[in-house]
């Protein structure tokens, strides 16, 4: 059947997202005619922006990492020094660096040189950790715990990854000083999981950042997302927004084409879903599918969008302020409660791009319970509460030092079911699934259907999510 771009769609693409646009432009390069559906009226998925009064929010990612995987896009990079500031519960701040000889420098001038020790020694493991899992996993396919198993593994890799040893346990093994097990904890709330139970394997992380660096995309990240669409425009994609798909067809036991909400029916030979896994299983297919791994959902997060007067100098681009009580946080986070003192992240571009003459733009992020009524949840549309926990959040930079009440043009929420609702991830959930190193596989339940995004593998994060574009990318191959 003809498709809505005009000739037979031989690929439909579910979601532009990054990973929904990445895999489309992939695929165009490789010879096939690709339409994209998009439920939104733009593109880029949980790569969002806001406007108001003259400040500019990237409301999802705030950091790009291995920029080696974008050298095809057109992005002005900044790199940034320190990567995070770090500011710990009994005052001491600590900047992180690309440079690692520099981190042990600033390391053993905040906490001393034996923890600066530690840290290169954990280094050392985590660079092997890196290694292993760049080998063999993040940029090939694994479909199955079997599959995991039967990888070529080297010794040498499965000692470094340690299966078993979780990131706390880890960081106990190489760091004495608490304030570095802390930092090293909140790697785990990159893949949206709690450092108590994540894999040991997620020291691969920190190594990811810093060896390669942190960097900004002048104009803020949403640049990533234009970028992509350019790209795929480039390459002949047709994307369509506004047209959200209702259901996957399947015929014969093959993915056969998808069924748009306003009852068009779109015949091609693969579709490539960027939509949540769980979405994708639960509601898109017509028998619902069974998914190993998804029992272990992200945190989500609760966000602030706040108009600043005034500078900050205390604040680097990233300021992360700790709490006393790190295990309580994620006990509320993960026991359907927001937390009383949470962590706070803060970024603040020094970018005129992104905020009027004498201004700031802050994004404010905290670890949060997923929306929903289970009891692993927190009703977020419950009158009053998105309210009373911006005044919470609020009041908790301000006894750590930072008290911006009184210069606030505007303040801005953004819950879990706001995430839930924008972007079609169940309960709000940052990254779907959480840690590990098996994931919702990228190729899906039948024939001629394929996963992409930070929902399946390799996991979350810009550079994960286009790293699960090349690997269905390369799993179609070319016309």
């Amino acid at each position: 059947m003809a498709g809505t771009g005009g000739g037979d769609v031989r690929i439909v693409v579910i979601g532009a997202g990054v990973g929904g646009l990445t895999a489309a432009a992939r695929l165009a390069a490789l010879g096939h005619r690709v339409t994209v559906f998009e439920a939104a009226g733009t593109v880029g998925g949980k790569l969002g922006r806001y406007d108001r009064d003259g400040h500019v929010f990237d409301t999802g990612p705030s950091l790009l990492t291995l920029p080696q995987l974008f050298t095809d896009l057109d992005l002005d990079l900044v790199p940034l020094d320190p990567v995070v500031r770090h500011v710990f519960a009994d005052g001491v701040t600590l900047d992180s660096s690309s440079s690692h000889p520099e981190f042990l420098a600033r390391i053993a001038a905040a906490l001393g040189p034996s923890a600066a020790d530690d840290w290169d020694r954990l280094w050392r493991r985590a660079a092997r950790i890196w290694d292993a899992s760049w080998r063999s996993v993040l940029q090939r396919p694994v479909d199955t715990p079997l599959a995991l198993a039967g990888l070529a593994w080297r010794l040498g890799d499965l000692a470094a990854i340690a299966p078993g040893l979780t990131l706390r346990g880890l960081g106990r093994r190489y760091l004495r000083d608490p304030r570095l097990r802390t930092l090293l904890d909140r790697y785990a709330t990159y893949t949206g999981a709690d450092p108590r139970r994540a894999p040991a394997a997620l020291a691969a992380i920190p190594y990811a950042e810093l060896n390669f660096g942190g960097w900004y995309v002048r104009g803020g990240l949403r640049a990533i997302a234009d970028a992509l669409l350019e790209r795929c425009r480039s390459l002949g994609v047709h994307v369509e927004l506004g047209a959200p798909v209702r259901a996957v067809t399947v015929t014969g036991g093959r993915a056969t084409g998808v069924v748009l909400a306003s009852g068009a029916a779109v015949a091609c030979d693969a579709v490539v879903s960027n939509v949540d896994a769980l979405t994708l299983y639960r509601d898109l297919l017509p028998t619902p599918g069974r998914l190993a791994g998804l029992a272990a959902r992200s945190l989500a997060g609760f966000v602030l969008l706040l108009g600043v007067r005034g500078a900050t100098p205390e604040l680097a681009h990233h300021t992360v302020f700790f709490p006393r009580d790190y295990d309580a946080e994620f006990d509320a986070v993960f026991g359907g409660r927001p937390p009383a003192d949470p962590t706070v992240f803060v970024t603040r571009a020094d970018d005129p791009a992104v905020a009027p003459p004498g201004h700031e733009s802050w994004f404010v992020l905290v670890n949060a319970p997923r929306h929903g009524r289970a009891p692993s949840a927190v009703d977020w549309e419950r009158p009053g509460l998105a309210d009373a926990y911006r005044d919470r959040v609020l009041d908790v930079l301000a006894a750590r030092g930072l008290d911006v009440r009184s210069r606030l043009t505007f303040a801005e929420t953004r819950t879990p079911a706001w995430l839930a609702a924008e972007t079609l991830s169940p309960g709000g959930a940052i990254y779907g699934t959480a840690g590990g190193l098996l994931r919702p596989p990228n190729r899906g339940p039948v024939p001629g259907l394929f996963l992409v995004g930070g929902s399946t593998h390799p996991g979350g994060g810009l550079p994960m999510v286009t790293l699960s574009a090349a690997i269905v990318a390369d799993r179609i191959g070319p016309a």
